[in-house]
């Protein structure tokens, strides 16, 4: 994708190279908020407890499980007990030399670690507090646990994609990986702030708004047009299909709204009798008379497998796409152009394939470090011995002063 910029002034590292992150979380929503921070050049030292760690390195049985690498890279781990003297003493010492905290428990829980968030900000002024809570730090559902699935719920995200009839929960962890995103966005203005004014910032995200601010479209058709979101609105509004060809395999068409895209769709059918049709003359009429649509172009699409529709739509300015599987995804030519996926070596777990961070900057991601997630505590002796030294030089400071 482009070659990086020869500009003698345009940024060369990591855009948050220098920023120092303490990630005391597990799971999903914080650690993926730190992952992100890792990867635009930040020091992320995750904070975890010796007895395990992270409950998601063993999601899955052993140590190192996918679900934990895939929101755990570029990340350095020590393992801290909080409730002993000693792991008390080496946590202050990382707030106060740090920029941001960033923790996912329940509320009250750092209170009672004996960390409240008046004594984390008097103990440096400069960082940045981001708590992560299901509901917000109080509110009748504050106490309550909360899942993507309990957060996919109440936002009624749910609601757009069950069949009421046969419910079953399907797809990722939208509501988590939300309210990872909003939290680094939050912590990325804050750093803004802080380095204006040297001061840091109390932010709290919550999975419930998080998931519902990440599907505005719903509440605005109900609140402005009196619409009732349900798992086909969407897509007849923004006149979308999946069409199952000979094959058995999948592929997507997305008229949108300019004329031009059906008219496309029209002749790529050989219907052009939908043209006379006056309950498809107008887009109004199309979202209307959607299933119709449906119906009448489905069986021309199962007529021919999907390769055969690929060509024909590649000599075509209509969008489309064939419904991959994961395993597909990394064989596409697009994605291989990008370099999406990168393999990250450690000496002891062995290989894992990672995704790399989406943002460019001057056309170029090289700055990205890619260092595989930790084992549990791996850099605890180098992260003591930075201690020690920042205690030595501080005490060495005070002495010559």
């Amino acid at each position: 994708m482009g070659e990086a910029s020869s500009d003698p002034f345009v940024l060369k590292s990591a855009p948050l190279s220098g920023v120092k992150v303490i990630e005391l979380s597990t799971m999903i929503t914080a650690p993926l908020a730190g992952m992100l921070l890792a990867d635009m050049g930040a020091n992320v030292v995750k904070v975890e407890n010796p007895d395990g760690g992270d409950p998601f390195r063993s999601f899955r049985e052993g140590a190192y499980s996918p679900h934990f690498g895939a929101y755990n890279r570029n990340k350095r781990s020590i393992t801290l007990d909080l409730r002993s003297e000693q792991g008390s003493s080496t946590f202050d010492a990382l707030v106060a030399d740090s920029d941001v905290l960033l923790a996912n428990f329940r509320p009250g829980v750092l209170d009672r670690l004996g960390y409240p968030d008046d004594k984390l900000a008097e103990m440096n002024r400069r960082l940045i507090r981001c708590y992560i809570s299901g509901f917000g730090p109080d509110g009748p559902y504050a106490d309550r646990p909360a899942y993507d699935a309990v957060a996919q719920a109440l936002s009624g995200m749910s609601s757009l994609f069950l069949d009421p009839a046969q419910p079953q929960l399907v797809g990722p962890t939208i509501g988590d990986n939300a309210t990872g995103h909003y939290a680094c966005q939050g912590i990325l203005a804050a750093l803004y702030v802080q380095q204006r004014t040297g001061l840091g910032r109390r932010i709290d995200v919550n999975m419930l708004e998080s998931t519902i601010a990440f599907m505005p479209d719903p509440f605005a058709y109900l609140t402005q047009l009196g619409l009732l979101s349900d798992p086909l609105l969407r897509p007849r509004t923004s006149q979308s299909y999946a069409f199952r060809c000979k094959d058995g395999k999948i592929l997507v068409i997305h008229l949108s709204s300019q004329p031009k895209f059906w008219d496309m769709f029209v002749d790529l059918l050989g219907l052009p009798s939908l043209r006379d049709d006056p309950d498809l003359a107008s887009r109004g009429e199309r979202i209307k008379h959607y299933e119709k649509i449906r119906d009448l172009a489905a069986p021309v699409f199962a007529a021919r497998t999907q390769r055969e529709w690929l060509k024909a739509l590649s000599g075509i300015d209509l969008p489309y796409a064939p419904v991959y599987d994961i395993a597909e995804v990394f064989d596409d030519p697009q994605v291989q152009h990008l370099g999406t996926f990168m393999t990250l070596e450690h000496p002891i777990a062995g290989s894992t394939t990672a995704i790399r961070h989406p943002v460019w900057f001057d056309l170029d991601r090289s700055h990205q470090p890619n260092d595989p997630p930790p084992i549990l505590g791996e850099h605890t002796s180098d992260i003591l011995e930075e201690i020690r030294e920042l205690r030595s030089g501080s005490t060495e400071t005070a002495a010559g002063g």
